[in-house]
């Protein structure tokens, strides 16, 4: 077979490659890091995502946006740090640590290019506990076996706070390293008293160990509460109502605060557009349909708790949203 390859088709040809790589170019790649598959981060970031891609319903032209599964709000700074991100979610007390190189960056060097895109929602500190294990308390953690997350966590962060405002360090405790979803069916098991987890409720992991396993929440209240609360000001008194997980009361415990932070580096022009996409009437049924705890990610909360500096991208979109001054 051959083929008459003339030259007004050569050039045809040329031309829709030369037209296919400029708009191959003109596609922005923007990476969510988020956390575990079971936590609450990554079907947010999911949703968010799918919005604000170009094929979303107010999306951002030429954009691809994913959500990627993480360890957490440490590890999604890092790779955001190293480039290996354009974003990802932190909790508002791990972003301000990297950010000012104190608390866990402690003699480390400032993410001094971490910048806010928004915040999302409260992140509620949940201690699960097996309901025979006898654990009514944090104190009565002592002695125990339980998981604090994985390190590069947000949550391993909290645990060992929490533990310390009430004496005790993982020293105390027999300690596991483990995301909600495996520390869930050690407890089912057996083989695990409790675990904590720092995310929105209700959290798919805690829901699923609920329906077959009697569990409790354990305070986190008091005085040793306020004084965690008084020294740590990224914390904020929470509640987590009755039922939202099956057979389980009313809890008081604490919360942080859920953010979408990037780097400085990213284009101002890229993040003005991720932002108004993100507040569009497409993302909002999508966060109002998808997720329990999308109803509270508001515009009006997205410029509470910031910590560190707004991305000018954003803090541009907020201005002229009139929730930023």
């Amino acid at each position: 077979m051959t083929f008459n390859v003339t030259r007004r088709s050569l050039a045809v040809g040329v031309a829709l490659l030369i037209a296919g790589g400029a708009a191959f170019a003109q596609q922005a790649f923007f990476r969510i890091g988020t956390g575990g598959t079971s936590g609450t981060y990554y079907p947010i970031g999911g949703l968010i995502a799918n919005a604000i891609s170009a094929t979303g319903e107010n999306g951002v032209e030429g954009l691809v946006a994913t959500a990627v599964s993480s360890n957490g709000s440490v590890a999604n700074i890092n790779a955001i740090q190293s480039g290996a991100s354009e974003s990802g979610f932190s909790q508002s007390d791990v972003a301000y640590w990297a950010h000012s190189g104190t608390g866990l960056y402690e003699g480390k060097p400032k993410v001094e290019d971490l910048r806010l895109i928004a915040t999302l929602y409260p992140e509620t500190l949940h201690i699960v506990a097996r309901a025979d294990a006898g654990i009514k308390s944090v104190a009565d953690l002592k002695g125990k076996r339980v998981s604090i997350d994985e390190p590069g966590s947000g949550t391993i962060v909290d645990a060992r706070l929490v533990l310390a405002a009430y004496g005790l360090s993982e020293k105390d405790i027999t300690p596991e390293y483990l995301k909600p979803g495996p520390s869930g069916e050690k407890m089912r098991d057996g083989a695990l008293d409790a675990f904590f987890f720092v995310g929105g409720f209700p959290a798919g992991a805690i829901t699923e160990l609920a329906a077959s396993t009697a569990i409790t929440l354990v305070p986190v209240s008091g005085p040793e509460a306020e004084k965690l609360i008084a020294d740590n000001q990224f914390f904020a008194v929470n509640t987590v109502p009755a039922e939202t997980y099956k057979g389980v009361g009313e809890m008081q415990t604490i919360s942080v605060a859920a953010q979408w932070v990037t780097s400085a580096k990213q284009s101002d022009d890229l993040v003005y557009n991720i932002t108004k996409a993100l507040w569009s009437d497409g993302t909002r049924k999508a966060l109002d349909a998808g997720h329990a705890k999308g109803k509270l990610i508001t515009l009006e909360n997205a410029v509470s708790s910031a910590g560190i500096p707004f991305h000018p991208g954003a803090e541009k979109f907020y201005k002229e949203a009139g929730v930023l001054k």
